[in-house]
């Protein structure tokens, strides 16, 4: 695990600038650092060291007569099965690292070499010969990589603020990704909150040369359900195939721990994965917000130890600028704040860590995905009188009751655009003073709507949220809360073997009426005790409304709320409001208080008041 940075038409100092970004990108690897500069490209490396942790296993590393410069972040867990097909094609390899498998694997296979790949990776090749870049990112966007064009540079790299220090980056808010953002609670779409920063999206490889861009899809997600197996055999073949993953996952040559909620899916993953620690944190003593009782109880089950944290008020609150830096773009998820501590505990004991992300979306495990086998009465009465009345009802103040009539007039391509639905178009517009030209949330869901426009909604829902919610808020924080702490975190449940399976599951032994994630709980039971692997999902919940009401809260998000930036970009009085509402208890505004309160904090850090 390790970061990278690099860029195109380099000047005399170079050097300088590529050591500064390098420098500014640090945490993702302390262990070792390189460079490559020629009079093209400069191309810079910061090294967590995994595997082949002896200096041999640096970068960057190039192929056997140094045509070709590869920089790479991440794992590759078939490493050797590949390895040992380019040594019969006659390859030569100076070290044992699964990166030197990508360059000689790029020279022998091209493009081609991806679809051979089992793991996580963002990886960039330059060619000394054809003067060409080339990068990849892995299926599932578990490894992050950007890019901006600046002028004549082409910058790219594992995070955004080590363009911070190319002297031809220019510094600028993308606007149209605030109002996107405040509706999605994280960035949707492929462009970033700093303008003309593009992220490389998940499954896509680019090719550069001669100043020219272009982007292809490699691979996708194809529900095709089988229906012959009976449950019984889909469970076994979970159990073999999630077996055969966490196997994989464990390859390293440090010690490997895991963490754990109370919940299913980082339960099976430390239990099978016979870790050496498992790490968990929590709010108070409120077994809403506090799951260490539970991961302890567990980790005595599986006979390993439990290193817990309880995060306090005061160092959650104190640490948003810091945990918003390293995230390079908001993100209004509680949830990676609780990430970012329990990342900070494991990494006092080890170098890498499995997690559960990645279950719910690939085997149907948020309770949302039951919505559509809801049985109410109301479904009986016809559409068109429902969507007359969810129009109606949506001119009222959204509560409960006036959401139920609000989603049920609303076809689902309409209302579900992911697990997170902070602002409507219309709040949003209405609590913005600037203007810009985003797209309806629907017009950025419409495109994966249509690729599975034959699939049960169901289904439907669950490939939405592999392609937006998984990437743009579960897997950005979970490699930027980690990277962070300088650990790498590992995710068995993301593997194109797990996919091709759960591709092939009938939704019936997906979700039902009484359940999420049927099957795979049940394999998980073989595992683990059945109060965890029927334990409803929390996963390090945060008491955001309890503090909101709360004096010395409320006040600092208003004294926010009320801050030159807020002005300049919002309704002040709209966001007031919305905090008294909050407070006094007429709604529960947790969650749309947050999603603007952690913009600003964002901004603030990143541009502060004098740069507008």
């Amino acid at each position: 695990m390790c970061g990278f940075v690099g860029f195109t038409n380099i000047s005399d100092d170079s050097g300088k600038v590529l050591g500064a970004m390098m420098e500014r990108i640090r945490h993702r690897g302390p262990d070792s650092d390189g460079k490559h500069i020629d009079g093209d490209i400069a191309l810079g490396f910061r090294r967590l060291s995994i595997i082949d942790i002896s200096s041999s296993g640096d970068q960057p590393i190039y192929n056997e007569d140094g045509t070709k410069v590869l920089l790479f972040n991440g794992e590759i867990y078939n490493y050797r099965d590949i390895r040992q097909t380019l040594l019969e094609k006659g390859h030569v390899f100076k070290t044992n690292t699964d990166s030197e498998v990508l360059l000689h694997g790029y020279e022998e296979f091209g493009e081609e070499l991806l679809a051979k790949l089992r793991g996580m990776f963002a990886f960039v090749i330059w060619d000394t010969k054809s003067r060409e870049l080339f990068g990849a990112r892995d299926f599932f966007g578990i490894k992050p990589l950007y890019y901006a064009k600046m002028g004549d540079t082409f910058m790219f790299g594992s995070e955004i603020k080590a363009f911070l220090d190319h002297p031809d980056f220019k510094k600028e808010l993308n606007e149209t990704a605030l109002e996107n953002y405040l509706t999605f609670q994280y960035s949707p779409t492929n462009e970033t909150f700093f303008k003309n920063v593009y992220k490389l999206p998940a499954a896509h490889y680019f090719k550069y040369k001669n100043g020219t861009l272009t982007t292809k899809h490699y691979w996708d997600v194809h529900f095709r359900a089988d229906t012959k197996p009976v449950m019984d055999d889909w469970v076994k073949r979970i159990s073999d195939t999630f077996e055969n993953s966490v196997s994989a996952h464990k390859i390293s040559d440090v010690e490997v721990g895991s963490f754990l909620s109370s919940g299913v899916d980082s339960s099976y993953a430390a239990s099978v994965a016979n870790v050496d620690k498992t790490f968990t944190v929590g709010f108070g003593e409120d077994e809403k917000y506090n799951e260490i009782g539970w991961a302890k109880e567990f980790s005595k089950y599986i006979g390993k130890e439990n290193i817990s944290h309880v995060i306090t008020p005061e160092e959650y609150w104190e640490n948003i600028p810091k945990i918003q830096y390293h995230l390079d773009e908001p993100l209004a998820d509680p949830a990676c704040i609780a990430l970012y501590f329990v990342c900070r505990e494991a990494a006092k004991y080890v170098k890498v860590v499995l997690s559960g992300e990645g279950a719910d979306e690939i085997f149907g495990g948020y309770n949302i995905y039951k919505e559509p086998l809801g049985s109410h009465a109301y479904k009986a009465i016809p559409f068109p009188v429902r969507k007359g009345i969810g129009s109606i009802a949506g001119h009222f103040p959204h509560k409960r009751g006036v959401n139920f009539l609000i989603r049920n007039g609303q076809k689902l391509e309409e209302r579900f655009i992911g697990n997170a639905f902070m602002f409507t178009e219309a709040e949003r517009k209405q609590l913005l003073k600037i203007k810009t030209d985003a797209p309806a949330p629907s017009d950025i869901t419409r495109p994966f709507y249509e690729k599975v426009k034959d699939q049960d909604e169901i289904t439907k829902m669950q490939y939405i949220d592999l392609h937006l919610w998984l990437t743009g808020d579960i897997l950005l924080k979970a490699d930027k809360m980690s990277m962070a702490n300088s650990l790498e975190l590992r995710v068995p449940f993301l593997d194109r073997k797990v996919m091709t399976l759960a591709e092939r599951i009938p939704t019936k032994y997906r979700v039902t009426k009484e359940n999420t994630k049927v099957a795979m709980r049940r394999a998980a039971l073989k595992a683990a005790p059945p109060k965890t692997a029927n334990k409803k999902k929390l996963g390090f919940p945060v008491p955001i409304r309890v503090w909101l009401r709360e004096d010395k809260y409320y006040d600092i998000v208003k004294q926010t709320f009320l801050s030159p930036d807020a002005q300049h970009f919002f309704n002040t009085d709209m966001l007031v409001k919305l905090l008294d509402d909050h407070r006094s208890g007429s709604y529960d505004n947790s969650r749309k208080i947050w999603t603007v309160y952690v913009f600003l904090v964002w901004y603030k850090v990143y541009f502060g008041d004098s740069e507008r």
